[in-house]
């Protein structure tokens, strides 16, 4: 598994390289990091089938419990054979999509990266590895989206799903650090097998919340579900990958890889019940009045997500079979529409909207037959594999009776859905001035694939159900489930429902004018929706940041370091005031007769340094400071840090006179006001401090830092002085990245000194 995903990301780094070098048929020639994927999936399929799973795990901070782990069931395997069998089709769909486009290296590069992130997510098997895939797939979804960044649209529709996403990821965060705590362990495979600790455990509810949070920002969950329409401004292989097969899942796959840990409770059904039922209606109500391609299928995917989070919530072993069947039946369907969708666009000149187009099924037979099968089988006709899913979620929610109502009302909506985007475009006169052709063989191999699929898989669902939607369900449910799938399974009530929801369906299909209108009458009150509330916010938080930068950023460096240490004053005195304030007062030891006249050297010095109107006696005395400082480290056991000591501060009055000698003469001081405000600060900063340190001495640790490194210095480093050794071995990365600042400032300042403008070297 790490091998293979390796090679997908090293595709996606050697991407725009392969493009550069051979630009034809780029996309085919990086098939071979996504068929390996799929393969070796294929070749697991029969020791996941029958109930094993496949851990592979090398450790990474032994001493943390850090390790790189890998898991695959029955769930991974089916999220993973979607993700790298569909990013196949769309590699070569985007080969014909962006022919002749110099960009298609770096979507490819984009694009490939995803579909790694998004294996990751599905295969990982430690916490902190799956957040990092998580936010991986964010990151490159906002590089997609973003894709046509010269669009203002798509900018901000790409910074709006990150925003969205990443915040839900901080959720995410802080729900697996605190899973982790109350499981004991970090692996998912051991989590999900320890769920009666954790809903037992005093911080369920908090990690139920936080997990949900991540979960929903993802799957694009009411109210989170504004910025999965609003990314459609991505290229339409993006779209097809993205939002129907693989990001927009990710979140049901967490919360279906943790039903076992965190399901099976009332607050679980409760939430994810109600949340996932209002998505479920609200998506398909509000895809009734779109007439845009891709809104359409857009609306209709949150619809679909919300359906899923529903039967997860719910939580029985039916809906949780139902489940399974349906995110299968959804990505072969909504992936290839999504796909037609952008041939037809991309054929008639950037036409989007279904209500100019029609008659193109002379022009575009292929992509019209690929069309009428993803448009019925998402309708639920049979005898399509859509059909099979509808039934077997009706059976699952007949319990239900508010849900089977809710069901019929979103699945009439597919059916509208599934008319306008796979017949509307083919049937009917073709309005003037539209020209179109069929699609180049790249971009019709995934439609033709997928949607033949929706029929092949209807008629082969008995094993289908066996080796994929049974090892998947077994996986969420804990336990060894029997699917039985049927194509016929007789007249009875739940074809009944069905039959009554196809109907409804048409029915609104006809009436699709109407629901247009209405949705233009109702367009304003869109100002008081989930889009308008996030513009508010982060306009809001826009003009924070400007008012914060006004205050803050006044370009004095005096004002910044008085917000620095200003801050840190608070703080510390934060946690002092606490903790009740310094107790160790009486553990002091009194000061010896040497150090106190040396302590008292440096107060005067340290007086003399600021009220002397001469800057050399200014120097002097703050010399006399560092060099009181060098006897000290000597009076206390430290000859080599007060040989340091003594030779920088050495330097430093040396540098410092040279530099202050060639500097203009300063006449304006500052006010006594702010003289005032400066020493009161200082005065705060030195009580501080002291406190810090009084507090330090007091800290007993049962075995002290220093005889770690007093007893492994010499053994391990071979070095007998243990400070170098602590700076060169055990802190060197401390240690370079100290001298990469310096080198740094010293390239910076070499030029402020040399590379002056040249008009400024012509004067002189």
């Amino acid at each position: 598994m790490p091998i293979l995903l390796s090679i997908c990301f090293i595709a996606a780094v050697l991407a725009p390289l392969v493009h550069r070098l051979c630009p034809k048929y780029t996309g085919a020639k990086l098939l071979a990091a996504p068929l390996a994927m799929f393969v070796w999936l294929l070749t697991k399929l029969p020791e996941v089938g029958h109930g094993h799973s496949i851990t592979q795990s090398f450790p990474w901070v032994r001493k943390l419990g850090l390790e790189v782990a890998f898991h695959l069931d029955g769930l991974s395997l089916l999220f993973a054979a979607l993700i790298s069998g569909i990013g196949i089709l769309i590699l070569l769909y985007t080969q014909g999509y962006f022919k002749g486009d110099p960009r298609q290296g770096r979507f490819l590069m984009f694009i490939i990266a995803f579909m790694a992130s998004m294996l990751g997510v599905v295969l990982a098997d430690h916490l902190l590895l799956v957040f990092i895939f998580w936010e991986l797939t964010s990151f490159t979804s906002y590089l997609l989206i973003g894709f046509n960044h010269e669009n203002p649209a798509a900018r901000n529709a790409a910074l709006q799903a990150m925003l969205v996403t990443v915040l839900g990821g901080l959720f995410l965060l802080g729900g697996m650090i605190l899973l982790a705590d109350a499981a004991g362990t970090w692996r998912l495979s051991e989590i999900i097998t320890r769920g009666h600790e954790i809903t037992q455990h005093k911080h369920y509810l908090a990690i139920l919340i936080l997990v949900c949070i991540g979960a929903f920002t993802k799957s694009a969950q009411f109210p989170f579900h504004f910025w999965l329409p609003n990314a459609m401004q991505a290229p339409t292989p993006a779209s097809a990958y993205l939002h129907s097969s693989t990001m927009v899942k990710a979140g049901v796959y967490l919360l279906a890889r943790l039903h076992p840990a965190l399901g099976h409770t009332e607050e679980w059904t409760l939430i994810l019940t109600t949340i996932g039922t209002v998505t479920f209606l609200l998506g398909a109500i509000m895809a009734l009045g779109q007439h845009v391609l891709k809104r359409l299928l857009a609306y209709t995917t949150v619809s679909a997500l919300g359906a899923m989070v529903m039967l997860l919530g719910v939580g029985t072993k039916y809906t949780i079979q139902a489940l399974s069947v349906f995110i299968l039946a959804h990505a072969f369907y909504k992936a290839t529409l999504f796909m037609v969708a952008g041939g037809v666009t991309h054929e008639t000149g950037g036409e989007t909207s279904v209500d100019q187009l029609g008659g193109l099924r002379k022009a575009m037979p292929i992509s019209f037959a690929c069309a009428v099968l993803a448009g019925l089988s998402m309708g639920g006709f049979p005898p399509f594999f859509g059909f099979v899913a509808k039934e077997t979620w009706i059976h699952a929610v007949w319990d239900f009776p508010y849900l089977v109502v809710a069901t019929v009302i979103g699945g009439a909506a597919y059916v509208l859905v599934g008319f306008s985007t796979g017949l509307k475009p083919f049937i009917g006169k073709k309005p003037e001035g539209l020209h179109a052709h069929e699609v180049p063989l790249s971009m019709r191999i995934g439609p033709i694939v997928l949607g033949l699929g929706c029929l092949a898989l209807a008629f082969a669902c008995g094993p289908i159900g066996h080796h994929f939607v049974q090892p998947a369900a077994s996986a969420v449910y804990a336990k060894d489930l029997e699917v039985h799938l049927h194509l016929w399974a007789g007249f009875n009530k739940y074809l009944v429902v069905s039959l009554v929801t196809l109907a409804l369906g048409i029915g609104c299909y006809l009436l699709r004018p109407f629901f247009v209108k209405t949705a233009a009458a109702l367009k304003p009150l869109a100002k008081f929706g989930p889009d308008a509330i996030y513009q508010f916010k982060l306009d809001a938080t826009l003009r924070f940041a400007a008012w914060h930068t006004k205050k803050l950023q006044t370009g004095i460096l005096r004002d910044y370091i008085r917000v620095t240490v200003v801050s840190a004053v608070a703080l510390i005195g934060a946690a002092f005031w606490r903790a009740g304030g310094y107790q160790g007062w009486e553990n002091l030891s009194p000061i010896s007769p040497r150090v106190a006249i040396f302590g008292g050297l440096m107060i005067f010095a340290t007086f003399a340094t600021v009220r002397s109107k001469s800057r050399l006696r200014s120097i002097l005395s703050l010399g006399v400071v560092g060099f009181c400082m060098a006897l000290l480290f000597t009076f206390f056991g430290a000859p080599d840090l007060a040989m340091t000591q003594l030779v920088i501060e050495t330097l430093t009055v040396i540098l410092l006179a040279l530099a202050f000698h060639h500097l203009p003469v300063f006449r304006h001081g500052s006010s006594k006001r702010t003289r005032t405000i400066d020493a009161v600060i200082a005065a705060a900063v030195g009580v501080a401090v002291t406190l810090l340190v009084l507090a330090a001495l007091d800290v007993q640790t049962p075995t002290p830092v220093s005889d770690y490194y007093l007893e492994h210095s010499y053994k391990e480093a071979h070095g007998r002085n243990v400070v170098n050794v602590i700076l060169v071995d055990f802190r060197a990365l401390d240690t370079l990245g100290e001298i990469t600042v310096l080198a740094i400032a010293a390239l910076g300042a070499y030029a402020l000194l040399k590379l002056r403008p040249k008009k400024e070297e012509a004067e002189k």
